[in-house]
């Protein structure tokens, strides 16, 4: 189910998934409108699906390889056909000096796609415009709503 809403006079789609290979199906897709120098914000609860969607997106950019959470490693790189990848999870980063200790701000040099989940943990350093994927649980087990929408400067 696909749904058309306005939030705070952005249009945002929301979608429902009703398995971890519908979401990262649905990543897959969203992958198609991805270029290098976008930049996509996750958020949601712990174990939502933002991994699985995650994966989606570097499957839809052509990646074969495994793709996994960066939890502990914090940032994973990838090469896709469609360029290089990079996926954070910030879920560990508590204050902006930890960003700057991994070199954050020299990944958003319009080079890679770069993922971050976890990103509230970044706002004060994210771009004047990025995508958003916010993933939360739905009314059943393996129900996820997907709301994606831009953030403009």
């Amino acid at each position: 189910m696909i749904v058309t809403i306005l939030i705070e006079r952005r249009a945002v789609m929301q979608y429902l998934t009703h398995s971890p290979e519908e979401t990262e199906n649905l990543g897959a897709e969203f992958a198609k409108r991805l270029r290098p120098g976008d930049v996509v914000a996750f958020s949601g609860d712990l174990g939502a699906g933002k991994t699985a969607f995650s994966r989606g997106v570097l499957r839809g950019l052509g990646y074969a390889g495994r793709v996994t959470s960066p939890t502990f490693a914090i940032a994973n790189e990838y090469d896709t056909p469609a360029g290089p990848v990079v996926h954070f999870d910030l879920y560990r980063i508590l204050d902006g000096e930890a960003l700057f200790e991994i070199g954050f701000d020299e990944y958003l040099d319009g080079r890679r796609i770069v993922l971050i989940e976890w990103s509230e943990n970044a706002l004060e350093f994210m771009p004047g415009a990025y995508q958003t994927v916010h993933i939360s649980y739905g009314a059943g087990a393996d129900d996820r709503v997907v709301t994606i929408g831009e953030v403009m400067p």
